[in-house]
């Protein structure tokens, strides 16, 4: 049995120094006979397995024996690799069983030092690291890596970590699988270059995409923007980013953040403002809707007078009797007609809105009083040549319908509609199923 020093020769104190350092190390020391078989080991070394100095033995065979059964076969392959020459040295992490009978990992490395004429090897050393604390803390981190893989995995979005570099390139180092829900690309092509992820964006938004993040970059402030992306076979989808940054020491802004789809939310938003500026009944723009319109066209005109444009007014003659003796579903009916009638005779540019009751009103961009006037009376005879299917029979409908310019000069919609309103009144004052003109 050899003492720690007895593994090499050389210095003695030199020897103790080094063997001192190794052992704090959590390092032990072999040294192997090929030929006999023969193997000493350091103090240190057995230390690592909790033997004593004279608790173990020295034969090779043994040592195999302490070798965890799945491993030694590697071991084994390992060394026999070293010994032909085809490695520099031997190293390999593997198991060992201590005095207590549990395992502790063990990285073992060693050389060839003495070899005879033929290149058979006759002496190898090297040594033994305890890394168990490292393979447990790796264990822990893979288990803690899987853990968050797997609940990330199941959140409905993209759980993520964004970096830009100084030079510009961007990339996605972590993204949950919601990678390909959210962006339609791999969460490894996306690891690469974020354009992979950023070419579905809509050519509209990713501008301001861009942009966002440079601001987020510049004062390290909270990122948050809502953006579209185009799927394939998906169409468009809307998603809203939130994400916070950092800067590291070589210059690159990293973000980690998420990003959720809110398409349903979008479309129920949209439908939302549809509903407060549609009729319920007619499905035509309500007042408030149709008013805006007015409003922006006076803007229009009022910056070129030139542009020409006109309001209609019409109102159902004998509405209220078609109600009080038909009944008012019947009514709902005739309001229904009519809003189809107008829409057969309107251009893409023009404008309809019911304003209340059986009043509706029409913007016509880009009209005279002439033209106003003609449409105006082909919506007029259509109503009139074109009744109500009613049952078995049709019901006569016929409309009275006042037309004003819409005029540089005017402060407001109001004030067209204002003119239209009263040759509306002038048209039910001389009978009815009429045209005036302001």
């Amino acid at each position: 049995m050899a003492s720690d020093s007895t593994c090499f020769s050389g210095n003695a104190d030199d020897i103790s120094s080094l063997l001192l350092a190794l052992a704090t190390s959590g390092t032990g020391v072999w040294d192997r006979d090929i030929r006999s078989g023969r193997i000493v080991y350091s103090a240190a070394w057995k230390a690592i397995l909790g033997y004593r100095e004279d608790e173990i033995g020295d034969r090779i065979e043994e040592s195999y024996t302490r070798v965890h059964p799945d491993d030694l076969a590697g071991v084994r392959a390992k060394i026999q690799s070293h010994f032909d020459g085809q490695t520099p040295t031997y190293e390999v992490e593997h198991r060992l069983r201590c005095k207590d009978g549990h395992y502790k990992w063990v990285l073992s490395r060693g050389k060839v030092v003495e070899r005879d004429p033929d290149g058979t090897p006759l002496r190898m050393t090297g040594t033994t690291t305890d890394i168990s604390d490292t393979v447990a803390l790796s264990e822990q981190l893979r288990r803690s890596a899987e853990l968050l893989t797997h609940l990330t995995d199941e959140v409905p979005g993209l759980v993520y970590q964004y970096c830009l570099r100084p030079d510009g390139h961007a990339s996605f180092p972590y993204a949950s699988a919601g990678m390909r829900a959210i962006f339609g690309t791999n969460p490894a092509l996306a690891a690469i270059d974020a354009v992979h992820a950023e070419s579905a964006i809509h050519p509209d938004d990713i501008e301001a995409y861009r942009n966002s993040l440079a601001q987020s970059a510049h004062t390290l402030g909270r990122w948050h923007m809502e953006f579209r992306v185009q799927l394939p076979g998906e169409g468009l989808r809307w998603h809203e980013a939130q994400a916070r940054p950092c800067r590291l020491e070589n210059g690159s802004t990293v973000w980690h953040g998420f990003i959720a789809d809110i398409t349903a939310h979008k479309e129920l938003e949209q439908r939302l403002v549809d509903a407060a500026a549609t009729d319920f009944l007619t499905g035509l723009p309500n007042r408030r809707a149709i008013m805006a319109r007015m409003e922006q066209e006076l803007a229009r005109v009022q910056r070129d007078p030139h542009i020409l444009s006109a309001v209609l007014m019409f109102d159902l003659d004998y509405f209220k009797n078609i109600n009080d003796h038909y009944g008012h579903p019947t009514g709902d009916e005739v309001l229904k007609h009519f809003a189809g009638v107008l829409q057969l005779e309107l251009r893409k540019v023009d404008s309809v809105g019911r304003i209340g009751g059986e009043e509706f009103v029409i913007l016509l961009c880009g009209a005279d009083l002439e033209d106003a006037t003609r449409f105006a009376e082909r919506v007029r005879q259509r109503l009139h040549s074109d009744p109500m299917p009613f049952g078995d029979t049709c019901l006569p409908v016929t409309v009275s319908i006042g037309v004003a310019a819409m005029l540089s000069e005017d402060h407001c919609a109001d004030n067209a509609l204002s003119r239209a309103d009263a040759a509306l009144y002038r048209a039910k004052q001389r009978g009815r199923n009429r045209v005036e003109v302001a």
